[in-house]
């Protein structure tokens, strides 16, 4: 089903803590209950002003009704004119294996099945089930081994994912005792989720066995086309990265992966050495000090060789990672921790300045530019050391009642920067996910343009890119793409049946514009 929505003067949608489809049942119960009582919400939504009227929302259904749609992707980051008018695939996560591809050409849908290396991978249906689902019954409903996070055009117009090929132990290349550079500074036993890629004219899958875990990808703007990978969590202590060039001159997935824990520079020395300090282990101003930080969303920066990530936890923080000439060896980080009263960042990405962007768990946008910082390494070099660095924009709607600091009860997982103004409202913006705003809502000169869906509620996004096919073709040429589909789609207006969606923004130049 296709639906194309206009926002006009007078449309809008209830949207508020209550309407995500993603919250708990006790919370979902305990509005019930003061709705129930009469009590009204402590602020209003407003209607559509400004340029929130020029928005153009296009809905397709595609995926299966119990499938989880993580992202979509449409095009390659560094240059939105790659896979013009080209297919859109989404990653369906831990629910099922057949990934979804809609073919605009053609309006249509379909599908193609992932594989793993190892068929004794392990499957999502054999996970625990902690009850019956009341919607579902006692059988479970997803079954995927790939378990397909985050994907990621190249310039070639292949797609990468990252994605699980076999179990969790590593094979011996990984560990201690092999001959891998990476391996020798920091030795790995497991990874939970790997590499492959698509080529979507032959429909051939590519996988490829990375010691280091994967959760998210973006290529970098190096001459060996690096894919850089997030890890998720802090735990396994380390980024990793796959030389593209290398592997497709030689399809060596060995040698063509590197990895690096994360060693401040606290001697301030401004080069990698060869001793440093454990994370149990006090600073010393004399050695470089390893932390226990991983990569949840990662962006290559466009400006100089470094890479950003966001980092879980409270207050939570951005990782600079500096490769160097000859990384792991020559890799050194940098930690800047989020100042109150923001905290823990989620998915994050960067402009094309240098300037790194994330959604907050506070209820914040944070951006961070480290342009502005007095001390970059030394001893107190260890993360609170930069506040200033930091800018923080609360987001649209209320605040949770018993809250003074300001944010918002927001619940954003998302921010992607439109580096070339790919939604019509310039270059640089970053749009974050506006989970209980129904929306996708864009930092435009300081101020927010809330872009929102008015059905099906709730519209519940987590990655977004945008693409231009036609740069001559005005407002229709261009938009951004993302996809509706949280873990419980049957919980979303339409209830059981209800398919995830693939959604297009786009922005008139008027309300009225054809």
């Amino acid at each position: 089903m296709l639906t194309r929505q206009s926002i006009r003067p007078g449309a809008g949608s209830i949207s508020g803590a209550g309407s995500s489809a993603s919250n708990t049942s006790a919370l979902a119960y305990s509005a019930s209950r003061q709705a129930a009582a009469g009590e009204l919400p402590s602020s209003k939504p407003q209607r559509p002003q400004g340029l929130e009227r020029n928005v153009v929302v296009t809905v397709w259904d595609w995926s299966s009704p119990t499938a989880y749609l993580h992202d979509a992707i449409s095009t390659d980051r560094r240059n939105p004119t790659i896979n013009a008018n080209g297919p859109i695939f989404g990653a369906t996560e831990n629910s099922t294996d057949n990934l979804p591809e809609f073919i605009p050409s053609k309006d249509a849908v379909t599908q193609v099945k992932i594989p793993v290396r190892d068929p004794k991978t392990p499957s999502t249906k054999d996970d625990p089930m902690l009850a019956p689902s009341p919607y579902n019954g006692p059988d479970p409903i997803w079954d995927s081994q790939a378990v397909v996070h985050n994907p990621m055009y190249d310039e070639q117009g292949n797609v990468w994912f990252t994605a699980r090929i076999r179990g969790n132990d590593n094979p011996d290349f990984c560990k201690k005792g092999s001959n891998l550079d990476s391996a020798k500074l920091f030795p790995l036993n497991a990874s939970g989720r790997q590499l492959a890629f698509l080529d979507p004219k032959t429909g051939k899958f590519t996988l490829i066995n990375t010691c280091f875990p994967t959760h998210h990808l973006e290529f970098g703007y190096d001459k060996n086309d690096t894919l850089w990978t997030s890890a998720g969590g802090p735990q396994s202590g380390v980024v990793g990265w796959l030389n593209v060039k290398m592997f497709r001159e030689t399809g060596d997935e060995q040698k063509s992966q590197g990895w690096t824990a994360l060693i401040l520079d606290t001697n301030g020395k401004g080069k990698r050495e060869g001793e440093y300090t454990e994370p149990n282990q006090p600073v010393d101003p004399t050695k470089q000090h390893r932390i226990v930080a991983a990569f949840y969303g990662v962006s290559p920066s466009p400006v100089d060789n470094s890479v950003w990530g966001s980092t879980l936890g409270y207050p939570g923080s951005f990782v600079r990672l500096d490769p160097g000439e000859n990384p792991p060896a020559t890799a050194l980080a940098e930690i800047y921790d989020v100042p109150a009263p923001g905290y823990s960042p989620r998915v994050s990405n960067i402009d094309s300045k240098g300037v790194a962007w994330t959604s907050l768990a506070s209820g914040h946008l944070g951006s961070f530019d480290r342009r502005k910082c007095k001390v970059l390494n030394g001893p107190t070099a260890t993360g609170k050391h930069c506040p200033e660095g930091w800018t923080l924009y609360p987001y649209p709607g209320p605040n949770f009642s018993n809250v003074t600091d300001p944010g918002s009860a927001e619940a954003s997982y998302s921010t992607w920067v439109d580096q070339h103004d790919t939604l019509g409202l310039g270059k640089d913006v970053p749009i974050s996910t506006g989970n209980e705003n129904d929306a996708l809502m864009a930092l435009v000169d300081g101020k927010f343009v809330t872009l929102r869906v008015p059905y099906p509620q709730s519209f519940y996004a987590k990655g977004l890119d945008g693409r231009i096919d036609d740069p001559n073709g005005g407002w229709k040429g261009r938009g951004i793409w993302t996809t509706a589909g949280n873990r419980t789609p049957f919980h979303v207006e339409g209830g059981k049946g209800n398919l995830p969606k693939l959604v297009h923004f786009q922005m008139r130049p008027n309300p009225l514009a054809d």
